[in-house]
């Protein structure tokens, strides 16, 4: 009886080894996923090493100006303008993150909700936009109200604080879109200069005293494309990722 009760207490001693020993590859594997699905909250729009989510604004491929250099996504002008780009997908309430840097005297611009149709030549008929410039040289920087400065909703609000970095030097920008809560905001290198409303007696009166007051389709589209501007300069993108809300 000794030795049976001695052997069970054996096999329980293995069997419970084996359960802790078990258990260490369970626990790693619940870190891992916990890991893994925060990480997979963000969409990697771009990463340094492919195209593959973006294309020309009406067209079936990335155009040529825009190109992956030192694993920033790079425009180049060329001789002909309107190569603006867009996501592949669509998107209607996120965080959009994306570092960013301009040339001397540059311009350009992040879009969304761009509604792409070959009745609006340009993507910025439809879609809504962050500024891209250098505040330092850009003549756009020094009209009042700064409505064109960098941060800026381009026309519509400008930026509470000015804290960009010189031409040449990277930017951070995060764009929230929440049409649930119909607020949408803008923040520069960490500090939010621009918030807005998405839809309302607020935003009607903000499109009425713009350039947008008669563009029919103007911010309308609640779910649409992210886009990047072609405005004639050199311009630079990079860790451009993307949160659904």
């Amino acid at each position: 009886m000794k030795s049976l009760i001695h052997l069970l207490f054996v096999l329980l001693i293995i069997v419970s080894c084996k359960q802790k020993k078990t258990s260490l590859p369970i626990e790693n594997k619940g870190d891992n996923t916990i890991e893994i699905e925060a990480s997979e909250e963000w969409i990697t729009l771009f990463d340094g090493t492919s195209l593959d989510n973006w294309r020309g604004y009406l067209a079936d491929s990335i155009y040529p100006e825009w190109t992956i250099e030192n694993k920033t996504l790079a425009f180049t002008p060329g001789e002909n303008g309107g190569k603006n780009i867009i996501t592949k997908e669509k998107f209607t309430n996120f965080i959009l993150s994306l570092e960013w840097k301009i040339s001397e005297g540059g311009n350009s611009g992040i879009f969304w909700g761009v509604f792409e149709d070959e009745a609006y030549p340009e993507a910025y008929h439809t879609g809504m936009e962050i500024q891209v410039l250098d505040n330092e040289r850009h003549a756009d920087a020094k009209a009042n109200p700064k409505f064109h400065q960098a941060g800026a909703l381009y026309d519509l609000v400008e930026p509470a604080y000015d804290v960009c970095k010189p031409a040449g030097e990277w930017n951070l920008t995060e764009i929230k879109i929440d049409h649930n809560a119909n607020k949408g905001s803008a923040s520069l290198n960490g500090t939010v200069i621009v918030e807005f409303p998405l839809r309302g007696e607020a935003w009607e009166k903000m499109i009425a005293n713009s350039k947008f007051k008669d563009w029919k389709g103007f911010g309308t589209y609640k779910t649409g494309h992210i886009g990047l501007q072609d405005h004639g300069d050199k311009v630079w993108y990079r860790n451009i990722k993307l949160k659904e809300l």
